[in-house]
């Protein structure tokens, strides 16, 4: 479906162009993103119909007219505003969106606030196969994971909106689907702070659930499922899906894993669907919801999805990504699993791959 995007249908003349406007990609993201944190967007919006001048907007905000001025002439190339007359600026659709849309301002806030800074190290990153631009989030080890319920502020807020903007808009249709086998035990493999456990657990009242995930992680999540009054209902298992020495509880006849997989290599990944397939149950079913790049409706999907193959380069641990739905398909095969059910658009963006071991 996105095969029209990646062609080189380009002519020299819009090449050039367009390699050119990359090569400030950089200071433009910049741009916007301090109109909108100093207000200058919102005066803009708010005087949309008339118009506004960079002296109004300098006054009114009591900022120096020449920064002011430069961001709006910067935002005519962007794309962000206009003029609706000599002097007077109002907002376009992209700066509206720039403004509301609640999946841009989280995605900006992501780029800027947890890869940014980390994305100067993508070639040492790309070289060694190592988070190379942790260090840039004050984190001095070979993954973020571990860290994550301790990362200084604004970076956890802008990790766990973007983590949890997309999986939450999966949940309700997700539940549909989990829910048509009416599981009596899941496993929540990665189940993070428990979202997905206690939603599990509101949608049907006589479903048991264990979380596994690292210990930093659980701790966070129990703490909720204590505050919602859950505990008799969500139990968990502390460990390190990489180890061959994790036991996972007997008798779950469904398994859980939502953008759970995308945080591992292609190795890693086998080693964790093959450590699943040797313990679990026979007649078990594996859900597997993730964001595949090829399976997305629309270019600015995809292109956010390599987007944030680059965090997993530079940020969380250096060798895994956002994958092509073969890849991860191919590895489900290859452990003895198979795909019994795939479906596509689950809150827009996800998919989820039904699993069995096969007969």
């Amino acid at each position: 479906m996105l095969k029209e995007y990646y062609r080189d249908n380009l002519d020299a003349y819009d090449a050039k162009s367009e390699i050119q406007k990359l090569s400030f990609y950089p200071m433009m993201f910049q741009s916007a993103l301090v109109m909108m944190k100093t207000g200058i967007l919102k005066e803009v919006h708010q005087k949309r119909r008339k118009g506004i001048t960079a002296k109004e907007i300098s006054e009114t905000l009591n900022l120096p007219y020449y920064g002011v001025n430069t961001l709006l002439e910067t935002g005519l190339t962007i794309g962000l505003v206009y003029l609706k007359e000599d002097d007077y600026y109002s907002i376009t659709k992209m700066g509206f969106h720039l403004l509301f849309d609640e999946a841009t301002r989280v995605n900006m806030n992501f780029t800027h606030d947890v890869c940014y800074k980390s994305l100067f190290h993508l070639e040492e990153s790309i070289r060694t196969e190592s988070a190379a631009g942790l260090k840039e989030i004050g984190i001095n080890d070979e993954t973020i994971y571990p860290h994550l319920s301790n990362l200084e502020e604004p970076i956890k807020t802008s990790w766990f909106d973007f983590d949890h903007y997309y999986s939450d808009r999966a949940f309700p249709e997700a539940l549909k689907i989990v829910f048509k086998d009416k599981p009596k035990h899941m496993l929540d493999i990665g189940g993070n702070t428990g979202k997905w456990s206690i939603a599990c657990c509101k949608h049907d009242n006589d479903v048991k659930m264990t979380i596994v995930d690292l210990g930093a992680q659980w701790n966070v999540a129990q703490e909720n499922i204590k505050n919602l009054g859950l505990a008799d209902r969500i139990n968990g298992v502390v460990g390190n899906v990489l180890s061959k020495d994790l036991k996972l509880p007997e008798n779950a006849d469904a398994i859980w894993m939502s953008q759970f997989l995308d945080c591992f290599s292609e190795s890693q990944i086998e080693h964790i669907l093959a450590n699943i397939n040797e313990k679990m149950d026979e007649n078990a079913t594996i859900y597997i919801q993730d964001l595949f790049w090829d399976r997305q409706k629309d270019f600015a999907a995809a292109y956010s999805l390599h987007g944030t193959s680059l965090y997993f380069t530079t940020v969380a641990n250096g060798n895994s990504k956002m994958y092509h739905s073969r890849d991860m398909i191919n590895i489900i095969n290859k452990v003895g699993l198979e795909v019994v059910e795939d479906i596509d658009e689950v809150g827009e963006f996800h998919t989820i791959l039904k699993c069995r071991r096969k007969k």
